[in-house]
């Protein structure tokens, strides 16, 4: 029967149709590389989500993130994401987290649950984390590098963590995971050379916040404010996606 997935089809067939519809992907970071992944999951066939984040769409997100536009600033991005993908989807299952994966409510998630599980979280504590805590279950899971302070998206690769280059990012999580007897890792990774973001003070959030009063993290608590463009963290996104959809539907063509 002609459906909204019978393009996808053509090229998985129905086996792998069946097997995205009955995964369970838990998306960790719901900003500008997540955000992407997990729409294309969506216009996938996936049939269930785990969406993770505790931040708000913020007027800077709208230069990047798939889920942000005027009308959905200051709402949750979980709950503006489950939206969008219950448009494209309307039976998918969808489970809200708001909050910010750390190590110490690492507890709270049962990773046995999920089929398959996608890094986009920024920082190292986190993904060490959810590296560890997917292979120990036997989860696949995959990470995104740096994809701040970019302009080329055809730099991207998928590679694993130890055969990374140029990443500042992925240099520090080589030297955790190996520490850690991680033997491998899957990644979206960026070879470009990052880009020193101008200082700029007339615009930047350490002068000119607008996070809402109470919120538990604000860009002003950051070491350095990434400066970032459309195109590359969505290129990221789409990737990882990518990934996830081939390792789900292995062996069915």
């Amino acid at each position: 029967m002609l459906n909204q997935f019978s393009r996808t089809q053509l090229l998985l067939g129905e086996k792998g149709m069946e097997k995205l519809h009955r995964a369970k992907v838990a998306v960790f970071g719901i900003g500008g590389v997540g955000g992407c992944t997990v729409e294309a999951l969506a216009r996938s066939g996936v049939g269930s989500f785990v969406l993770v984040d505790d931040d708000k769409v913020c007027l800077t997100n709208l230069n990047r993130q798939i889920i942000a536009t005027r009308r959905t600033v200051g709402r949750y991005k979980t709950e503006v994401m489950k939206e969008r993908i219950l448009e494209i989807n309307p039976e998918a299952e969808i489970e809200e987290r708001r909050c910010f994966y750390l190590p110490e409510n690492a507890d709270e998630f049962d990773f046995s649950d999920y089929s398959y599980v996608v890094d986009a979280v920024d920082t190292v504590s986190a993904k060490l984390e959810l590296i560890v805590r997917a292979q120990s279950q036997g989860i696949p899971v995959i990470s995104c590098m740096g994809a701040g302070n970019k302009l080329d998206p055809g730099k991207f690769e998928v590679a694993d963590i130890y055969r990374t280059t140029m990443c500042p990012l992925a240099r520090v999580m080589r030297r955790e995971l190996k520490k850690r007897g991680i033997k491998r890792q899957k990644v979206v990774f960026s070879t470009e050379k990052p880009v020193r973001p101008m200082e700029d003070m007339s615009i930047s959030c350490r002068t000119h916040c607008i996070c809402p009063p109470g919120a538990a993290h604000k860009c002003t608590e950051r070491r350095d404010i990434p400066g970032s463009v459309a195109f590359v963290p969505a290129v990221a996104g789409y990737m990882i996606a990518g990934e996830v959809i081939k390792d789900i539907c292995a062996e069915e063509r």
